[in-house]
């Protein structure tokens, strides 16, 4: 799975700690995960992502074949 959590937090200029804070996530760390695909957010952390970024999980997340 693809994701633009990245593209997204710097358009909005906000760091990774910031928004995890924003997200309501344990650390900054599980951010950078998920930026660069390691992990796989859970349905529930990116709809609070998505929130934080005022934007939709379609948008923040493409299925790739």
């Amino acid at each position: 799975m693809k994701n633009f959590i990245s593209e997204f937090r710097k358009a909005k200029k906000i760091t990774q700690p910031q928004l995890a804070e924003m997200a309501k996530l344990p650390s900054y760390t599980v951010v950078q995960g998920y930026e660069h695909g390691r992990r796989t957010p859970s349905v529930e952390i990116a709809l609070r992502i998505a929130k934080a970024l005022d934007t939709t999980v379609e948008e923040l997340f493409i299925l790739e074949d």
